[in-house]
């Protein structure tokens, strides 16, 4: 299928909107062709980067596929190209963990890497993906304690093995900044920044309930289960947003 960028005007970012099997359709002719194909996600999160970071806006600005990962970014792309209610616009949020479940139907898909995580999660979300894709080739690597020696190792890694699909975990922006730096060394593949998908993957994090999810409330779930890491994204990195966006709309860009 044809892939198209939609401008989220206040946010001033572009967006791939997609739903599942929109995404599975999209992946088969990644896998068809040849090359290096890039797969991330806007929530608020990498959208303060992105305003912030010109290293952060390259990467995206090189994706292939930006979903809409966060409820925001998807209930205001909604009311800019004509998805006016909720569910309308919600129906085309995709996050790692909607997508993951369903490759098995994808044909084709044969050898999966993934990175990230601890060696404990890792190894769970491997075998989760080897009942998901049956047949498949999947190993991983673990991502703790990340360094530049593990950077190495894995880059050499990926060569050796050759995976169609990398599904790379290591938190935002740090997999960001290593798909930047070693896009020329790596393999051509799909590489597929995942966030904390593969802890999810591998039961070591708990997915809110998806009538959470529906309603654009999973912050309020990480919030109650690791308010430490979540809390300033909830309540400070939206006015730092704010005044990122409002900085550029006086710069005039």
């Amino acid at each position: 299928m044809e892939l198209k960028k939609d401008r989220v005007p206040f946010l001033d970012v572009d967006v791939t909107a997609l739903r599942v099997d929109e995404l599975l359709e999209v992946l088969s002719g990644f896998l068809a062709g040849e090359g290096t194909r890039l797969i991330v996600g806007h929530n608020l999160h990498s959208i303060t980067l992105m305003h912030s970071r010109p290293d952060f806006r390259a990467l995206y600005e090189r994706s292939d596929v930006i979903l809409l990962d966060g409820a925001p970014v998807a209930m205001l792309w909604g009311k800019a190209h004509g998805r006016q209610t909720r569910s309308a616009a919600m129906a085309y949020r995709l996050g790692s963990t909607d997508w993951l479940p369903a490759l098995g139907r994808l044909e084709g898909l044969e050898r999966i890497a993934v990175i990230g995580a601890g060696a404990g999660a890792n190894a769970k979300a491997v075998e989760k993906l080897r009942r998901i894709v049956p047949g498949a080739e999947v190993a991983g690597r673990p991502g703790e304690a990340w360094d530049e020696a593990k950077e190495e190792a894995a880059v050499a890694w990926l060569g050796e093995f050759r995976p169609q699909l990398v599904l790379l975990g290591l938190g935002m922006p740090l997999q960001e900044s290593v798909l930047l730096r070693r896009l020329d060394q790596l393999p051509p593949a799909v590489y597929a920044a995942v966030g904390g998908a593969i802890e999810q993957l591998g039961g070591v994090q708990k997915l809110a309930p998806r009538w959470l999810g529906r309603l654009g409330l999973e912050w309020a779930w990480r919030l109650l289960l690791h308010p430490g890491r979540v809390a300033y994204r909830v309540f400070g990195e939206p006015w730092v947003l704010l005044g990122l966006l409002l900085r550029r709309r006086l710069l005039g860009r």
